[in-house]
């Protein structure tokens, strides 16, 4: 029990230094921008507004990617007959 209460007390101090973290970037953004003309903090804060509205699609660069089925216009047959017939097998020798 004493385990699982100083486990619990671990994870909530990474939380609190993480929060922290983002106010203390808040802040900071804040400091270098307050000084902009009201017509320019206007068009930051519609340009941010739009960046949040439109959706963006998120690349799957992951390994599980490359898995998968293929779809084919062919049975699998005629698909591993075509790709014997294409191989290509030349035999040289290279002199070292």
């Amino acid at each position: 029990m004493i385990f699982f209460v100083s486990l619990s007390f671990s994870l909530n101090s990474k939380k609190m230094k993480a929060a922290d973290t983002n106010i203390n970037l808040v802040d900071s953004y804040y400091t270098l921008l307050k000084s902009l003309s009201p017509n320019n903090k206007l068009e930051l804060i519609a340009r941010l507004s739009k960046s949040l509205k439109t959706a963006k699609k998120s690349k799957d660069n992951s390994w599980k990617s490359l898995f998968g089925a293929w779809e084919l216009n062919q049975s699998a047959d005629d698909f591993v007959d075509e790709l014997k017939k294409d191989r290509k097998i030349t035999r040289q020798s290279i002199d070292l």
